[in-house]
């Protein structure tokens, strides 16, 4: 595995943070009907298109995981985090988990019906994207889906812009730009979420999930 200064640092950060984010995260989908809906189209559409077997990349202690189990695909998860990984083992023994950077899957060519990737690429500078979105493309199969969750920068002119996460350094994208790139790798758009921020909210982000699909 190719190491790189910003996955080792965001690894770093979220084993330290790891019992804690898996305390506070465990049952949010529970009050989250949009999120819920958009996963519960996305498992629709990859059961639709082949045998359901779905990557969850960057799936920390593993509940979204479980969830699209739950919704009929044959999910497993990835993370760069040891200890979520650990975690997600002993919270959900019946599911793969594996340790693993979205750089560098240790996925066959073309074996995934979808891969989910929520809020996991935020900490990825930049400039690495395109290595990541590569992979994406190349372990789907014809017709599979991508479902992309993150935070939507403020300014359309500027594609991404750099925030403090807590856990580990982070950005948000331009949802258009992004779109953008997806096509460049492959993977068309086939819908968006707009989820805008709530009152209650810690960080008033919109948060952007878009659905692409390999040709």
């Amino acid at each position: 595995m190719v190491e790189h200064d910003a996955l080792t640092a965001t690894r770093e950060a979220y084993d330290a943070a790891a019992p804690t984010y898996a305390e506070l995260f465990r049952d949010t989908l529970r009050d989250r009907p949009l999120d819920r809906a958009i996963l519960g189209a996305f498992a629709e559409v990859v059961r639709a298109s082949g045998d359901g077997q779905v990557a969850d990349l960057g799936c920390g202690p593993g509940h979204v995981t479980a969830y699209l189990n739950e919704l009929g695909l044959s999910a497993c998860g990835v993370d760069a985090s040891p200890t979520m990984i650990k975690l997600a083992r002993q919270a959900y023994p019946g599911l793969r988990f594996d340790v693993g950077s979205m750089a560098e899957l240790d996925i066959a060519d073309g074996l995934l019906g979808g891969v989910l990737s929520r809020w996991s690429i935020i900490h990825t500078p930049p400039e690495e994207l395109p290595v990541i979105l590569a992979e994406f493309h190349r372990v789907l199969a014809p017709g599979g889906h991508l479902l992309l969750g993150f935070s939507a920068s403020e300014d359309a002119s500027h594609p991404t812009q750099a925030f403090d996460h807590t856990v580990a350094l982070a950005y948000r994208w331009s949802p258009d730009h992004l779109a953008a790139m997806l096509r460049e790798f492959g993977l068309a758009e086939v819908a968006r979420m707009v989820r805008e921020p709530q009152p209650t909210d810690r960080r008033q982000f919109q948060e952007i999930q878009l659905l692409a699909r390999k040709a």
